[in-house]
């Protein structure tokens, strides 16, 4: 039979600094090697969890006043359900790399939590987590993270900035939801899969990187994104599940790389100013739903020479479809200086839009939009004015 103790503060002042116990008495359990935290008693501040303990029963701390800060030492490997939620005067919060297991609603609802360090090596944020900690403004999600529990930072409206770390693999469920704050958002190569509404009513997030590892983006992934305005999705990923973009009704362009071979339900309906979508690849199938993959939207979709499928694609999804083939007249007489300005010919299907761009060093330089435009009946005479200013500069056409 196993034999469980309980050790009080008089146990436990041989070690820990007494002033640590000033004002409160941590209460532990033990079975085995195994050292369960279980309760308290006064009105603890700041507190850090001896490094004996192995875990932090659920509901510890809950709903603790007076409780500003704790730091859990890498000898805990379980935090249980409940154990810190509703803690209203917990300001920061120290994880260390040992934690495997996460109770659901572990830190949730601490509405003055402004800060939390994640220690390198942390394997897992568990469910619920930091749900509704509405102060917390900044977060950095070690590489070592592989483990998202749904909802983690759900409603997190103070949140401003998320750094992910090369090294993670899957962005969770509802993990951003109703982030409102959130404004730009950068996904590093190594994730794969985005989750079902991971970002979705992040109502200020206006500039999203995705990254060239990612494969799935999953249903309402960044729906009612309501401030962005371009997406680039990479050649990696294959399909865009239902209703992934519904609903960014200030979204203007997209485009789509070369993988994608299925775009679901709604994938980008309502969004009332997406003019035009750029795919890179062959035409994807739409399912037996795909006039709605577009529905209520402005919108023309622009194919590369060479691609197929796009006459069927078109009466499926319901939308017109025009070749983006825009040519850099080199060969006749308008190429060069013409007066005291250098310039060329651009030809192509009518009114197809365009971004000259140019760069003055394609080693080292960047490209630097210089003019956006449309094809007007086919072709546009560009100059540019600035072209003296530079011993040398490359120009090309890409995509707005």
């Amino acid at each position: 039979m196993k034999t469980f103790r309980a050790w009080f503060a008089i146990c436990s002042l041989f070690l820990l600094s007494p002033a640590v116990f000033a004002q409160f008495t941590l209460i532990y359990v033990t079975n085995g090697n195994a050292i369960t935290l279980t309760g308290y008693t006064g009105t603890p501040g700041g507190v850090t969890i001896p490094n004996f303990v192995t875990s932090i029963r659920f509901d510890v701390f809950q709903q603790c006043s007076s409780l500003t800060s704790v730091t859990i030492p890498n000898s805990v490997t379980n935090i249980g359900d409940n154990a810190f939620y509703h803690c209203p005067s917990l300001t920061s919060v120290t994880i260390s790399s040992s934690v495997a297991y996460w109770g659901t609603f572990a830190f949730a609802d601490c509405t003055n939590l402004t800060s939390v360090t994640f220690a390198d090596g942390l394997t897992s944020i568990g469910p619920y987590a930091f749900y509704v900690c509405v102060s917390l403004t900044s977060v950095t999600i070690p590489s070592s993270v592989t483990n998202w529990g749904s909802d983690a930072f759900e409603f997190c409206t103070s949140l401003t900035n998320v750094t992910f770390l090369d090294g993670l693999t899957s962005i969770g469920a509802y993990a951003f939801t109703q982030c409102t704050n959130l404004a730009n958002v950068a996904i590093p190569n190594s994730v794969t899969n985005i989750g079902d509404y991971a970002f979705a009513a992040c109502a200020n997030l206006n500039s999203v990187t995705i990254g060239n590892g990612v494969v799935t983006i999953s249903e309402y992934a960044f729906d009612h994104c309501t401030s962005l305005t371009n997406v680039a999705i990479p050649n990696s990923v294959t399909a865009i599940e239902d209703d992934a973009f519904v609903l960014c009704t200030n979204l203007i362009s997209v485009t789509i790389g070369t993988g994608v071979t299925n775009i679901g339900w709604g994938v980008l309906a309502f969004c009332s100013n997406l003019t035009s979508v750029n795919f890179q690849g062959n035409a994807p199938s739409v399912g037996s739903y795909g006039y709605e993959a577009f529905y209520a939207d402005p919108v023309t979709v622009y194919y590369l020479p060479g691609t197929t499928g796009w006459a069927a694609f078109s009466a499926s999804a319901e939308v017109p479809v025009a070749l983006w083939n825009p040519v850099i007249q080199t060969g006749d007489g308008s190429f060069g200086i013409q007066g005291s300005l250098f310039g060329f010919t651009i030809t192509g299907t009518a009114n197809i839009p365009i971004i000259v761009a140019a760069n003055p060093d394609l080693a080292n330089g960047a490209w630097t939009p210089l003019q956006s435009c449309t094809l007007t009946n086919g072709s546009i005479y560009f100059t540019d004015p600035g072209w003296t200013n530079y011993p040398s500069r490359f120009y090309s056409i890409i995509f707005p």
